[in-house]
């Protein structure tokens, strides 16, 4: 017995170790990257930001909008679309609709509405939903007329002069997408909505600026973002193989050397989802679909010789982001053997103190994320005292959603395949008469309250090794027992109360 026990430390226990480290390695070498990306974003914010003059000659532009089973929100996107600000003889609207409810009727009435009032507009249904939204915007391809393709998903309302300043653009013939930065029609409804705004805030200013600015590879955000057709065709059109397609054909455009323009300034309103389930479904989309390009990208980028270090390390991390949840889990369930392993082995002491790396890259993303806010929101000790919070808010809730990301991850690299599910739009509908709710609790919250226990035991086992006790170790495990609890509260009784 005692032979078996000691083959066991000698072989978990390293292990254990030796995960962990890399775990912190790994979220620290991201958080410098935040961090470089950063100081573009300074440096973006004092340059003289020249707008391109609209040419005295407009191209022809297609709009696509695909749709599937948007009761709440088709009204409302067709009368924004059809209000665009562009000349009527230059513009066609395809109404990319794969809906299997009577959303479909509702938007033949409205198609046909606008039609009769001279509008080009044209309702496109598919018999067959082949390739979700890829096989959509493909199909529509096939009769769009314009030089141009603009895409808005269903909750995205374009303000009137969107088109006037994102064509302007493409007079660069190299240039193959422009795209805008998203806004939130419904940031402050709760606290679900304002973590996700938080973070797309994070990603949309950050992120995209930072890369634009220094050439690095970005990527199309799926919406709110107009294409040249030619580059579309050129980079080999839309693909259904990943759950992310516009990450997927962003790369395969730019590998084909064609250019991105990102527009922080012009801001494309849209609805953040509302529930847990909507939230959980979107994220997972996302995060299995950047782990799925990751396997697919990393290494024609990496083993390139037409790119940088630096290039390659940035398109690196930028592809392997959605795996940041997966290290985060991972070291989040590894920190409570931690604790006895470090009262048992003392000798470890200084690998322990690598902890203070997770210290470290909260604090670099408190400080990235703070000039996120300043930017949007506006400096001084009011708005900083109101940072804090949301800092809090967002940094707790996504480590709660750090189970449900980590299995799309693992799902990607375990090559299963999984359908395309859309995210329901609200619309400020009634939740318990929301028919696109899901009333059913997901494995997941009750996996979610599990963890949530886990995290407390962890506490209490910092509070009683006072030999060992890490003030850091506390406030971790302390944000996770909150940051689980919270989600898997949400997820239960939202659905108890959808019933």
């Amino acid at each position: 017995m005692e032979v078996v026990t000691d083959l066991i430390i000698k072989i978990f226990v390293p292990l254990i170790i030796v995960l962990y480290v890399c775990c912190l390695v790994i979220i620290f070498c991201y958080s410098l990257l935040q961090l470089n990306m950063l100081k573009y974003f300074k440096i973006y914010q004092k340059k003289n930001k020249l707008k391109c003059k609209i040419p005295e000659k407009l191209p022809r532009v297609t709009i696509q909008l695909p749709l599937f089973n948007e009761f709440y929100v088709i009204k409302r996107l067709l009368k924004c679309i059809t209000n665009l600000e562009y000349p009527k003889e230059l513009i066609q609207i395809q109404v990319l609709d794969d809906s299997t409810d009577e959303s479909l009727l509702v938007t033949k009435k409205i198609v046909s509405k606008y039609k009769d009032k001279g509008i080009p507009i044209r309702h496109i249904i598919r018999t067959k939903r082949k390739g979700f939204k890829a096989g959509a915007l493909k199909n529509g391809l096939k009769t769009a007329s314009g030089e141009f393709i603009a895409i808005f998903d269903s909750d995205f309302l374009p303000n009137p002069d969107w088109l006037l300043k994102t064509i302007p653009y493409f007079q660069n013939n190299k240039v193959g997408v422009v795209q805008t930065r998203w806004g939130h029609l419904n940031r402050e409804h709760s606290i679900l909505t304002q973590v996700q705004a938080f973070a797309l805030d994070a990603h949309f200013l950050l992120e995209q600026v930072g890369r634009n600015q220094q050439n690095h590879f970005i990527n199309f955000n799926g919406t709110a973002g107009i294409w040249r057709k030619e580059c579309i065709i050129d980079s080999g059109n839309w693909k259904a193989d990943t759950l992310t397609e516009d990450l997927n054909l962003s790369y395969r455009a730019q590998l084909k050397d064609w250019e991105f323009v990102y527009l922080d300034n012009v801001v494309t309103p849209a609805e953040l989802p509302v529930t847990i389930n909507a939230i959980r479904s979107q994220q997972f989309r996302w995060n299995k679909g950047g782990a799925e390009n990751f396997r697919k990208l990393v290494t024609k980028i990496l083993f390139s010789d037409k790119y940088t270090f630096n290039k390659k390390i940035n398109a690196f991390f930028h592809l392997f982001s959605s795996n940041m949840f997966l290290n985060v889990f991972l070291l989040a369930i590894l920190s409570v053997p931690i604790i006895f392993i470090k009262e048992t082995f003392p000798e470890y002491e200084l690998i322990f103190n690598m902890s203070s790396l997770f210290i470290l890259s909260t604090i670099i993303f408190f400080y990235c994320y703070w000039h996120v806010h300043k930017h949007s929101f506006g400096g001084g000790f009011y708005s900083f005292l109101i940072y804090i919070k949301r800092f809090i808010n967002f940094y707790t809730l996504i480590l709660g959603f750090s189970v449900h990301n980590s299995v799309a991850v693992l799902e990607a690299y375990l090559g299963k395949k999984s359908a395309f599910i859309r995210t329901p739009k609200f619309n400020q509908s009634s939740l318990k008469n929301f028919k696109y709710s899901e009333n059913k609790i997901s494995p997941y919250s009750l996996l979610e309250l599990v963890l949530s226990i886990y995290f407390l035991f962890g506490i209490l086992c910092s509070l009683s090794f006072n030999k060992s006790f890490n003030l850091g170790m506390f406030l971790f495990h302390l944000v996770l027992f909150i940051g689980f609890g919270i989600i898997s509260y949400f997820g239960i009784s939202q659905n108890i109360n959808n019933e």
